[in-house]
């Protein structure tokens, strides 16, 4: 195995490891809950989780604008604005959390009021809220220490913190529920002790990378204007953009919940295909933020299509292994998901769909790690808003034709159409980065 190959394994299988633990925490939480005597248990922790990622991932930039930036500050040799910009993304972590502590009340308003799911649904989904919110504050500063960590290449201490973590949140989970017979209040109260003891394991791992590093705290660095309007506008489109991915997301789970609390429960078991997928294929897209960041700070060309045209070739090579695991043992993973006839027999109508979408959403997980890594956060603002408005109107299409085969056809059209348009657009990054039109990738790899 080639420098190139083995350098995406190093970065790509801990991330690998430590995201798949995610969707395992996921699919626990909807096994536990699949596993009680009504749908509803289902369908509230689906909606009450879809109001956190949209919270939370709406603040995604704190990983995705930390990366990037860390690993050019690396590849430019300059430990001190490494340092400023882990500051920088900490101080906006924990000030979004307060402010997401003193709005709980108008955020759970709001959330309930556009998600069309039954009253019963509503309730519990509310309470899980009401408890989970009280991790805001962790959650995000996680999301920097992560991207800081990535951003350095110490993707094993990401793995053991998000695995310490998640772990710990499944103890907690199974122990609330099956041992104290709580319902959703268990499994949101698990999560905000895992999130808390996440960030304390992060900080443990962070301080050999903090003595090694190099450079000084520098307040001027964390407070230098062109720096924090450079942040600012990085972040800013990654923000708009994650809010696009996630109303794509939550937009599905309301038509679902449209057609009832069974097609509603199906679709989130489904969707823990896309979840353990996208995850495992991040791992290769994080791999090329890293490589790319650190390419673009060394003004390296080669090393940068190297980056990419490696872990794009591992990154498909897995989305088939997973998409073909899927079409074998589909109802497999459904009837661990949920013991509910029910919902497993919804669940099969769709299963394909759900299965085919590694392939097809590989593209778009490839591309957001490129341009993450280059800063170059403004087309991915601009097609993930094009593709957004291209679901839509799909779904207004498609659905009143084919019920809820026509929201996972447009769906997946939309999981296509972001990798398509980020493609079409690569060979005009390419020469900003390297000041270089010659578009192909080098054989270096």
């Amino acid at each position: 195995m080639t420098t190139h190959h083995r350098r995406v394994w190093a970065l790509a299988l801990p991330i690998i490891l430590s995201n798949l633990s995610v969707p395992l925490l996921g699919a626990v939480d909807t096994a536990v809950m699949g596993h009680l005597d009504s749908p509803v248990y289902i369908g509230a922790v689906a909606v009450g989780a879809l109001v956190f990622s949209y919270i939370y991932w709406g603040f995604g930039f704190l990983r995705m604008g930390t990366t990037g930036p860390t690993a050019q500050a690396i590849g430019a040799g300059d430990g001190a604005e490494a340092r400023a910009v882990l500051g920088r993304a900490m101080l906006i972590g924990l000030s979004v959390g307060a402010v997401l502590w003193l709005l709980q009340a108008p955020i759970l308003a709001l959330a309930m009021g556009l998600l069309d799911a039954s009253d019963e649904v509503e309730t519990l989904a509310a309470e899980y809220v009401r408890i989970r919110i009280w991790s805001a504050p962790a959650a995000l500063v996680q999301y920097a220490q992560i991207g800081w960590l990535l951003g350095l290449g110490r993707a094993r201490a990401v793995m053991i913190q998000q695995i310490g973590a998640n772990a710990l949140n499944i103890v907690l989970n199974l122990l609330f529920v099956f041992g104290l017979g709580m319902t959703v209040e268990g499994v949101a109260l698990a999560t905000v002790i895992a999130e808390y003891a996440g960030v304390g394991i992060g900080f443990l791992l962070m301080a050999p990378a903090l003595r090694t590093l190099g450079g000084r705290w520098d307040m001027a660095r964390l407070r230098d204007r062109a720096r924090l309007k450079r942040l600012i506008a990085v972040n800013g489109d990654i923000f708009i953009r994650t809010l696009c991915l996630l109303s794509a997301f939550a937009w599905f789970t309301a038509r679902g919940a449209a057609s009832g609390d069974v097609v509603l429960a199906a679709n989130a078991v489904l969707l823990n295909f896309l979840t353990f997928a996208a995850f495992g294929l991040d791992g290769f897209a994080h791999a090329a933020e890293t490589l790319v960041g650190g390419a673009v700070g060394a003004r390296d060309r080669a090393t940068l299509r190297a980056a990419v045209r490696t872990s794009t070739i591992w990154a498909l090579g897995t989305a088939v292994v997973m998409a073909g695991a899927y079409v074998l043992l589909g109802d497999v993973l459904v009837a661990v998901l949920t013991g509910l006839p029910e919902v497993r027999e919804a669940a099969a109508g769709y299963m394909l769909w759900a299965a085919l979408m590694p392939l097809v959403s590989v593209w778009g997980f490839q591309f957001d790690g490129i341009y993450l890594g280059a800063t170059e956060s403004r087309p991915l603002r601009n097609m993930m808003i094009l593709c957004l408005g291209a679901y839509l109107l799909m779904t207004w299409a498609l659905v009143p034709l084919w019920g809820n085969h026509g929201l996972w056809a447009a769906f997946m059209a939309f999981m296509g159409l972001r990798g398509l348009t980020l493609a079409v657009l690569y060979p005009a990054l390419e020469r900003r980065v390297t000041g270089r039109a010659d578009t192909s990738f080098s054989t270096n790899s």
